[in-house]
């Protein structure tokens, strides 16, 4: 049953990223920055260290809901993929500062955006 549980989980995680670049507008290395993408990848940070704090100890929710919202939603909201295609598209566009603050602002924000995720996590839980 997890198989379920991640691919509805990964369908729906995969339609929101793609409503976001809907409203962020498709990127194009010619005209600036990757700004669905690093959302999306800010966010599922945000979200998948929620998740999991609410998920340890199972009294939020069982692992169904984990594999559902962490693995499947977060897994096909986020995307290292498309950073890196986008990534290397910027550089060999000779878009040098805007690659250097794509890849570092990413890994910078995603990192906080983690641990934001777990401290919302232990103060909706109450530990």
């Amino acid at each position: 049953m997890g198989f379920v549980w991640v691919a509805i989980g990964g369908a729906a995680g995969s339609c929101l990223r793609y409503a976001l670049s809907l409203l962020l507008g498709a990127f194009s290395v010619a005209e600036g920055f990757p700004t669905a993408t690093f959302t999306a990848n800010v966010l599922g940070s945000l979200g998948l260290g929620l998740v999991f704090v609410l998920a340890e100890d199972r009294t939020w929710f069982g692992n169904d809901m984990r594999l559902l919202l962490g693995t499947g939603v977060m897994g096909g909201f986020t995307t290292y993929s498309t950073f890196n295609l986008e990534s290397i598209g910027l550089m060999q566009h000779g878009a040098w500062g805007r690659a250097a603050l794509y890849m570092g602002g990413t890994l910078a924000l995603c990192f906080v955006a983690g641990i934001l995720g777990v401290v919302l996590g232990r103060v909706i839980r109450g530990s």
